[in-house]
């Protein structure tokens, strides 16, 4: 007997599978509107945010259309892969991750850093300050200041794996989601929160940097699950 291949999905490929399926066998017709996030979550037996990436990804393969205020609908039935579109990691696996990985990592930022590691990290958040007043995109020196963060520990391991993570919100779902939740329009959250972390640094507060590191994705995290519009898919 041949061998068949181990096949490995995120969570959120299995759940966008089977609503595909149901889509496939005529269960949701085109122009019908799926049920709101919450009664999928419950019949599925899955998180809200794990029914939030399946909605995404099934968006991104063609299948549904997510409209603003009113919830999200099929499409004229195209070819689907069937196993699921892969569109990258989970987001909110994601920010979990950076949380965990970049809390601790300011914790030992605050002990390690010299003069010049904060000297360079105050300077990402004046640019990001200059660029959002003048409407500039602030995407690098975002990067950046967790970048240096991650080189002030002087662990050389950090700086790849923060910037890796950071990286992924580039992958098609972490993009898509973005947008829709209008997580970019967040700026003054995050010059705000960015604030905190530098103040923590400076005062050489391990604690506190840790916590203002975890504050700031935790806001990522609820801008992610927050409604698309006043009534979106809930």
């Amino acid at each position: 007997m041949p061998f068949q291949p181990i096949v490995s999905q995120r969570l959120y490929q299995q759940v966008a599978h089977q609503i595909g399926e149901l889509i496939r066998r005529g269960e949701f017709v085109a122009g019908q509107r799926l049920p709101p996030e919450r009664d999928l979550a419950r019949l599925l037996g899955a998180s809200r945010p794990v029914v939030r990436e399946a909605l995404v990804a099934l968006e991104i393969a063609g299948l549904v259309e997510v409209r603003g205020g009113s919830g999200s609908y099929v499409k004229e039935l195209g070819e689907f892969v069937g196993e699921g579109p892969d569109a990258g990691p989970s987001p909110f696996e994601l920010v979990s991750a950076r949380m965990l990985i970049e809390g601790e990592t300011a914790f030992v930022a605050a002990s390690e850093a010299t003069d010049s590691d904060l000297e360079g990290i105050v300077e990402t958040l004046d640019t990001m300050r200059a660029q959002a007043a003048s409407g500039e995109p602030t995407f690098e020196t975002d990067r950046l200041f967790h970048a240096r963060i991650a080189a002030a520990t002087h662990n050389t391991v950090l700086p790849p794996i923060v910037v890796g993570l950071w990286d992924g919100q580039f992958a098609p779902m972490f993009e898509a989601l973005s947008h829709r939740t209008r997580l970019q329009e967040n700026q003054r959250a995050t010059l705000r929160d960015h604030g905190r972390v530098i103040d923590a640094l400076l005062r050489h507060d391990g604690p506190g940097a840790r916590e203002a590191m975890r504050a700031h994705l935790a806001e990522v995290m609820r801008v992610l699950m927050r409604d698309y519009d006043a009534e979106a898919l809930d």
